[in-house]
């Protein structure tokens, strides 16, 4: 398996990575990134009518340190806002799969050609209290794209090295009251940004399950 944090790397170790498969007891959905440390929250959500979604993890070949695209929602949104997030949203009928959802999503959001998107893979769903069912998307991004803010639905948009984002020693693990509930998380903070929440677990899940 190749070595190192480039998009050739992360491009081998997404395509060759089954979402579906278990590495322990629990579905493949359950048994990794924050959900594991909030067994009886995220148990409760089986079965329940929950919208579908999909989130680009969009990865830039920039050679040997390649970055992730993250950005950070605005606060005027109704969910989730001021978070840092990946670009993505609500699957829409007409988009025929979760891979067109999260590239017209991108578009949408920081301006992001899906003609420099290629997408390499899946990660196993992630289930939120909030209602969503999230396909996250593993893509790289090719050299030459740009990149502009939709000024209603993003304060900022930043990169992360990959680099970062997959070292284990970044993710540290808080907790705070919600609802009458200790709900556990990942914090991963960056420069001025504050990496937490669905983000957090989908990066901790990246990593358990392409890095570990």
């Amino acid at each position: 398996m190749p070595q190192g944090f480039d998009a050739n790397g992360f491009r081998f170790r997404a395509q060759h990575h089954n979402p579906d498969h278990a590495f322990g007891s629990e579905p493949a959905h359950l048994g990794h990134g924050d959900h594991v440390l909030n067994p009886g929250m995220v148990s409760g959500l089986v079965g329940a009518k929950l919208r579908e979604a999909a989130v680009l993890v969009p990865v830039t070949d920039t050679g040997p340190e390649a970055q992730v695209i993250l950005t950070r929602r605005s606060t005027a949104m109704r969910r989730h806002s001021g978070q840092v997030a990946f670009p993505g949203g609500s699957v829409d009928p007409e988009d025929g799969s979760v891979e067109i959802a999260a590239m017209r999503e991108a578009e949408e959001e920081i301006g992001l050609d899906r003609k420099f998107v290629e997408p390499v893979g899946r990660l196993p769903v992630y289930m939120t209290t909030t209602g969503f069912r999230i396909t996250p998307v593993l893509a790289v991004v090719r050299p030459g794209f740009t990149l502009v803010a939709n000024p209603d639905e993003v304060d900022a948009v930043f990169e992360t090295p990959l680099s970062f984002l997959m070292d284990p020693a970044n993710h540290r693990r808080e907790s705070r009251v919600w609802e009458g509930i200790e709900r556990h998380y990942y914090v991963m903070p960056y420069g001025e940004h504050h990496i937490w929440g669905v983000t957090a677990g989908i990066i901790r899940t990246l990593y358990e399950r392409l890095y570990a």
